[in-house]
């Protein structure tokens, strides 16, 4: 219920009820201001997207420390997600206040220290705070809509996929208790975390798969075993090749359940399996390579080999088809190369494969 009034001063008072019955009201010079005012609190409260005037009074910054407490996240995304506010050159602003220009000129200041993709990543986390304070009608609008980024490089060509020969050196480099680790990262496509985290009892050497149970995360310096990635638990069918591999390290001795042994009863850190990493890549005489690089190669050659987006998507324990077709498509055959290959397929069967064709008529 809406109503305005004249106030003995002269001015007119409106007022309104929300949904929850609470009274809001404004006082204004000429009553076609206040009806006019009404009638937009009205329309916002019909519509969904009225905001309480009094929650645009809280900054940007301690919006999302109380909004984040509610928040069931791992500790590496928490972690990410506060290193990325503290940056925000518009936190205390108050929230209903931000608007885009504040977005522009926190980016472009990025822009000039970081990579596109640090860019893009830390304003996603800042997108998800707008889109949060949308739904507790905090805001009524997202003031990062529409706001351009730093251009990046086509995935294809900044995607890095180790060569054969690249693979070869690392693996002959490693020594006898990382080579297997090495050729898990290669040959199954698993995350350095989830490589880390594999105990014996995952291996299944009858049915030759690993299973994908857990990952490794370092939180505040302390070796935390947790469940994978969202989507990501999976059975991984391997070669018997890499289960021999692995059936000689069991052999060997090792410090069970890990498969990998760190220090003490824990597997070993992410910082830990880069210094060998490093140390390896090294000796083989291999530049610019990451573990993560090897998870490429693997996708590359199933991709290579024929297997369809749904098999990779799979093997990989990507959440659903459309990451791996956002990551991987530029991998896999073109329209073009699937007809010319085709064509090509029809000719030699009708003309043979040494057949010389076009050819001129002599005499």
């Amino acid at each position: 219920m809406a109503n305005i009034s004249k106030r003995p001063d002269g001015r007119w008072r409106a007022r309104y009820r929300d949904d929850s019955g609470r009274e809001h009201a404004r006082h204004f010079t000429r009553k076609v201001d206040g009806q006019r005012w009404l009638r937009e609190q009205q329309t916002a409260l019909d519509r969904g997207t009225w905001v309480d005037p009094s929650h645009g009074r809280v900054t940007f910054a301690s919006y999302y420390a109380e909004w984040s407490q509610r928040q069931v996240w791992e500790s590496s995304t928490r972690k990410a997600m506060d290193s990325a506010i503290r940056l925000v050159a518009f936190a205390d602003v108050e929230i209903g206040k931000v608007r885009p220009s504040h977005v522009e000129a926190w980016v472009k200041q990025m822009a000039a220290s970081y990579a596109p993709t640090t860019v893009r990543a830390r304003m996603a986390y800042v997108r998800t705070v707008f889109k949060a304070a949308i739904r507790d009608q905090m805001v009524a609008t997202d003031p990062t809509t529409g706001v351009r980024l730093p251009r990046q490089r086509k995935r294809e060509a900044q995607m890095r996929i180790p060569t054969p020969d690249e693979v070869r050196a690392v693996l002959d480099a490693a020594d006898d208790r990382f080579r297997p680790f090495v050729a898990v990262c290669a040959f199954a496509g698993l995350r350095l975390g989830e490589a880390a985290a594999l105990q014996v009892g995952d291996v299944d050497f009858l049915r030759r798969t690993i299973a994908v149970q857990r990952q490794v995360q370092r939180a505040r310096g302390v070796v935390e075993v947790r469940l994978p990635k969202y989507g990501s638990e999976r059975e991984v069918y391997v070669a018997d090749e890499l289960l021999v591999m692995i059936a000689r390290l069991v052999e060997s001795g090792i410090r069970e359940p890990w498969l990998f042994s760190g220090a003490s009863d824990v597997p070993p850190s992410g910082t830990t399996l880069n210094s060998r990493w490093l140390a390896t890549c090294r000796r083989a005489g291999v530049e610019g390579l990451h573990t993560h690089h090897l998870r490429h190669y693997f996708a590359s050659g199933l991709i290579a080999d024929g297997c369809d987006v749904v098999t990779v998507q799979r093997a990989l324990g990507h959440g659903n088809a459309t990451v791996t077709l956002s990551v991987y498509s530029h991998l896999w055959p073109t329209a073009a190369d699937k007809t010319r290959k085709a064509a090509a397929s029809m000719m030699t069967e009708v003309l043979g494969a040494t057949a010389d064709y076009p050819r001129t008529d002599e005499g």
